[in-house]
C-alpha cells in the first residue's frame, strides 16, 4: 500500500496540514518544519499525490500540448523538447492529437475535462481559430509555430514564413536557376500561404524567370514524393523550394527513382533543418528554423501566464538562416 500523508505526519510528529503545506508550492512553513517532514517522507518513501494536491491548490499543473501533424518527423523533435522542458518546470504535458479535428469548441471541451492549467498549440497548420477558442474559454494559450501578426490575439511564437519564402527565392536566383518552382504543403495552411507569398514576391523582382507552383496534400514524405513524381512526368523545373524538409525528402526520393540526380539535374531547398536533413544520404540544403528557441520561449510565456492570465498577447518571432549542404548547385 502507498504511504499516506497521515503516516508521514505521525512519523514527523506534526499535523497533516503541516505535511500538506510542506509539499504545496508557495505555502508557508518554517525551515525546521520542512526538514522534519521531508526526512519523515524520505524514511517512509512517501511521494505527494499530484491529484490530491490539485484539489488543494486549484491547479493541476497539466499543460495541453496540442498538434495535428503526427506524420511529420519534425514533431518528434518538437514534442521531445516540449515535454522535457515542461517537466523541468514542474509541469505535466498532456499530449493531444487533433489530426482529424475541425471544431475548435470540441477541442476546448476535451481539454477542460482534464482541468488543464494552460494549452500550447504546436502547429503551423491549425487555423488561428483554435488558439482563439482556448483564449475565449479562459484557458491560457500559446500558439507555437503560429502565424506572425503585429497585433496578435493570442501569444504567438514562431518565424516569419513570408521572409523564409523570400530567403529561399534569393538563394535559388543567386545560384543561377531560371526555371523555379514552389512545392508547398496543404494550400489551406497559413504556413504554406505565407511561404508561397514571400517566395513569389521576391521572384517577381527578378526578370527572365519561369515560375510555377503546386501543393502537396500534407506535410509528409509520401505527399512530397507523390507530388514530385507527378511533376516529373511533365516538364520539371530546375529547382524547387519545398514547403518543409519532409516534403523535400519525399521529393528527393521521387527524383532518384526517376533516374535524375540532385543537384546536377534538379535543385532542392527545404525548410526546418530537421535532424534527418543532416543525414549523409540526404544532405539537404535548407532553411534553419530555431525550434529549440521557439519551444523555450513558448514555455516562458506559458509559465508567465499561469501567474498573470490577463497578460497582453505578444508575438515573438525568431530569425532563420540558410544551411548549405548538397542539394543545390554552387553560387554562380
Amino acid at each position: 500500500m502507498p504511504v499516506t500523508l497521515k503516516e508521514v505526519a505521525e512519523r514527523a510528529g506534526v499535523s497533516r496540514s503541516a505535511v500538506s503545506r510542506t509539499f504545496t508550492d508557495g505555502a508557508s512553513v518554517s525551515d525546521k518544519m520542512r526538514r522534519k517532514v521531508e526526512k519523515a517522507a524520505r524514511d517512509l518513501g512517501y511521494s505527494p499525490n499530484a491529484l490530491a494536491s490539485s484539489l488543494t491548490t486549484g491547479r493541476t499543473k497539466l499543460i495541453g500540448l496540442i498538434s495535428n501533424n503526427f506524420h511529420n518527423p519534425i514533431f518528434l523533435e518538437v514534442f521531445d523538447l516540449f515535454t522535457r522542458a515542461l517537466q523541468d518546470r514542474g509541469l505535466r504535458p498532456l499530449l493531444v492529437n487533433l489530426s482529424d479535428e475541425t471544431d475548435p469548441q470540441a477541442s476546448v471541451r476535451m481539454l477542460r475535462q482534464y482541468s488543464v492549467d494552460g494549452a500550447v498549440v504546436a502547429s503551423s497548420t491549425l487555423p488561428p481559430g483554435f488558439s482563439k477558442a482556448f483564449r475565449d474559454a479562459g484557458v491560457p494559450v500559446v500558439h507555437s509555430f503560429g502565424r506572425y501578426s503585429s497585433t496578435p490575439q493570442v501569444h504567438v511564437v514562431g518565424i516569419d514564413n513570408v521572409e523564409c519564402g523570400r530567403m529561399a527565392a534569393r538563394t535559388l536566383v543567386a545560384r543561377g536557376y531560371r526555371k523555379i518552382a514552389f512545392l508547398g504543403g496543404p494550400e489551406s495552411a497559413t504556413s504554406t500561404q505565407d511561404r508561397y507569398s514571400g517566395f513569389f514576391s521576391e521572384l517577381g523582382a527578378h526578370r527572365g524567370l519561369t515560375t510555377s507552383y503546386s501543393f502537396a496534400d500534407a506535410y509528409s514524405f509520401d505527399a512530397g514524393r507523390r507530388e514530385m513524381l507527378r511533376l516529373l512526368r511533365a516538364a520539371p523545373a530546375e529547382a524547387y523550394f519545398c514547403g518543409d524538409d519532409v516534403l523535400s525528402i519525399g521529393a528527393l526520393s521521387a527524383i532518384a527513382d526517376s533516374g535524375l540526380s540532385v543537384p546536377e539535374d534538379i535543385g532542392i531547398i527545404g525548410l526546418n533543418d530537421m535532424e534527418m536533413a543532416r543525414w549523409e544520404n540526404i544532405n539537404l540544403t535548407t532553411i534553419h528554423q530555431p525550434i529549440r528557441q521557439i519551444v523555450t520561449s513558448s514555455i516562458e510565456l506559458m509559465v508567465a501566464m499561469l501567474d498573470e492570465p490577463d497578460r497582453y498577447p505578444e508575438a515573438r518571432i525568431f530569425p532563420c538562416s540558410i544551411v548549405e549542404r548538397g542539394t543545390l548547385r554552387p553560387l554562380c
